[in-house]
């Protein structure tokens, strides 16, 4: 017996989330937490969702504050995969966040046209970019989400979107997922989807890394500036600072006019 168009779907939702390792919702238990809802997510940090990363959207969505279908890069695959979860209805994706890619891209630098500006490892929300002031860049392929926000920063448009040819760090074959059986999505699709999840846990990893080195970057320089306010003369205004200069110089010409006058004397009386 076929079964329906409406059962293949729910049945795809469900065999997608079993192959990533989330629970479905079931009556009389509490609803999923942003956690599980950021597992889901393709991590990419793309920030297309109205959201600066996929977690504030995971916990947007968890308190009722977002829509699940307003992440493009997960596709409906992933629309589907929350509906279930929430035990809510799907629906297509939202046209206002964008279209999802018919594949996974990676950023590529021309690197004979960077002058170094470092404006795009600035935003990079995965630290995939390399490279130092006036230095050329290039790009890690196998860390790079495809998320396109060091694009518009670029200064001299020498970055461009290119297609993943080949899958990086999935774990799951194609043949071994279950939603395969559902035609009414093509392998293509299913394919980019798992390539995006296959990355999406390293992805997480290095934002959250990131978050935490820009964190102690910030304290280090928070603390620099302590040390420097603490340093005398620091906090004074600017005729308050030429009031104290004019002191240490008057009391430098002192020094050296009592070590000449000194000096004046031991001369003299070695004379006699």
């Amino acid at each position: 017996m076929l079964a329906t168009p409406a059962t293949a779907l729910t049945r795809l939702a469900a065999a997608t989330g079993r192959l990533f390792g989330w629970k479905t919702r079931r009556h009389g238990k509490p609803q999923p937490n942003a956690e599980q809802i950021d597992a889901i997510l393709p991590q990419t940090q793309c920030g297309r969702c109205g959201y600066s990363a996929c977690r504030p959207y995971a916990e947007a969505v968890a308190c009722g504050e977002a829509d699940i279908n307003q992440c493009p890069p997960g596709g409906e695959l992933t629309v589907r995969a929350l509906a279930e979860l929430l035990g809510c209805k799907s629906k297509p994706l939202n046209p206002k966040y964008g279209t999802p890619p018919q594949q996974p891209t990676v950023a590529w630098i021309d690197e004979t046209a960077c002058i170094g500006c470092t404006r795009c490892i600035q935003a990079c929300p995965v630290d995939a970019i390399l490279g130092a002031a006036k230095q050329m860049h290039t790009v890690i392929r196998t860390e790079c989400t495809g998320c396109a926000l060091c694009i518009e920063p670029c200064p001299v448009d020498c970055i461009h979107l290119q297609p993943l040819t080949q899958s990086i760090g999935t774990q799951t074959r194609l043949d071994q997922n279950p939603a395969v059986e559902n035609a009414s999505f093509s392998k293509s699709q299913l394919q980019s989807w798992e390539q995006i999840r296959g990355k999406a846990d390293l992805a997480r990893e290095r934002y959250e890394y990131r978050l935490a080195r820009l964190a102690r970057e910030r304290d280090e320089r928070q603390q620099r500036q302590q040390r420097k306010k603490a340093i005398p003369g620091r906090d004074l205004d600017s005729t308050d600072k030429k009031a104290v200069i004019q002191a240490a110089v008057a009391r430098a010409r002192r020094r050296q006019a009592a070590l000449a006058a000194t000096r004046g004397t031991f001369l003299s009386s070695r004379l006699k």
